[in-house]
């Protein structure tokens, strides 16, 4: 286990705010010797590590707390979706130092204002705020797989697979045509009848996920062959956009 104060070194959170954040419950010690000294083991710094991620994409403590000690938070999800904020936030600063150069070589009547426009990054952080959030869909989950056996489980997840083999086989095509678009129909009602009710919203928040690297994006690239996660992704957008 680690003191406050060699965690303080390691990261480069101040004492006081470590102590700041056991205090509001967000991170408590794993154990807290008789003298009074704080200890952190590796589940700990786990956790100090999520709140970092967040904390750099700017949410506030309170809803890091609800994110982290929800029922469903899944964190090999959430750092697939930070990762994805991230990027998002990395692509902005690359545009605004494209636009202080631009200003630099072409004066202060260079005026292109993409560069401060943060919707969306926005509105994708605001999605992932509401799926990390979101217990509702879990719940229903649980309910409807409580009874599945491991055949039962194999099989559903099998036959959710064998609908990105059948996205793959269209990829050359355009994906807003209407077969295509009614594939994307059959993988909302697949999810709403195995697993959770899938709003446009939620399938949208898939969407971005399938494509967004990582775990999903491989299984779905093996399933369908390669650029198959990015297909179904825009079909995906194209559907919740009607």
């Amino acid at each position: 286990m680690l003191t406050v104060n060699e965690v303080s070194k390691m990261t480069g959170v101040s004492i006081r705010t470590l102590h700041y954040y056991d205090t509001i419950g967000l991170l408590h010690p794993s154990k807290v010797t008789e003298a009074g000294y704080r200890l952190y083991d590796d589940m700990a710094l786990e956790r100090l590590q999520q709140i970092l991620l967040f904390r750099e994409l700017e949410f506030p403590l309170k809803e890091i707390k609800a994110i982290i000690d929800s029922d469903n938070f899944d964190r090999s999800l959430a750092l697939e979706q930070q990762i994805e904020l991230l990027t998002l936030k990395k692509e902005r600063l690359e545009n605004l130092i494209l636009f202080a150069r631009g200003i630099k070589m072409l004066g202060v009547k260079y005026m292109d204002f993409s560069a401060f426009d943060t919707r969306k990054l926005d509105e994708y952080s605001k999605q992932a705020k509401e799926q990390w959030g979101k217990t509702d869909a879990y719940k229903e989950f649980e309910e409807k797989s409580k009874d599945w056996t491991e055949d039962t489980t194999k099989a559903i997840a099998d036959d959710f697979m064998k609908m990105f083999v059948v996205f793959g086989s269209m990829k050359e095509k355009d994906p807003a045509e209407q077969d295509v678009q009614e594939q994307v129909k059959r993988l909302q009602a697949y999810i709403t009848e195995h697993f959770y009710k899938c709003t446009p919203e939620i399938l949208s928040c898939l969407g971005r996920m399938y494509s967004g690297g990582g775990e999903y994006t491989e299984n779905i690239d093996k399933a369908g062959g390669a650029g198959t996660a990015d297909f179904t992704a825009r079909a995906i957008e194209i559907y919740c956009g009607k």
